[in-house]
């Protein structure tokens, strides 16, 4: 009996097998059949098939959250320029080379730095001589998740 043959019995019945049990285990290969790996990927398929949609949906959500965020602090920055300046600003360029914004937040949405611009009324501006800018919206043509367009908000 060789040196291998006496390690592999040592092995089996510190396991509990019998050299009967050993010799009909020997024979048979070990590893996963075609069915057990076809159920696995079956599984591993039907997760990914529900977690992409939701983590698309967490990406926009985190989008949005950013639009309100930027929109918010453009709107306070162009109210305290027409405040302090007592004329409502003419570009969104005028913000940043006034100092009033290191530069210009980007829309998540198109990722760019263009807003859609909304003019004051000549008639109700501070300085009616020169009317500036009084609102700013999302450059975006896209509906949101909640259902509303982004260049209405």
């Amino acid at each position: 009996m060789g040196e291998h043959t006496r390690i592999t019995e040592k092995v089996a019945r510190a396991q509990g097998l019998s050299k009967v049990g050993l010799r009909s285990r020997s024979r048979r290969q070990f590893g996963f059949t075609f069915v057990e790996m076809m159920v696995v990927i079956t599984i591993i398929v039907i997760l990914i098939t529900i977690a992409i949609p939701i983590y698309q949906k967490s990406i926009i959500r985190a989008k949005e959250s950013v639009l309100k965020n930027n929109l918010f602090t453009l709107r306070t920055v162009i109210d305290n320029y027409t405040y302090d300046k007592e004329k409502a600003p003419q570009t969104l360029q005028d913000l940043v080379s006034d100092g009033y914004l290191k530069k210009m937040p980007l829309d998540p949405i198109t990722n760019t730095d263009e807003w859609k611009i909304v003019m004051e009324d000549a008639s109700q501006a501070i300085n009616q001589s020169e009317p500036g800018i009084f609102d700013i919206h999302s450059n975006s043509d896209k509906i949101s998740l909640d259902g509303t367009p982004y260049s209405e908000w």
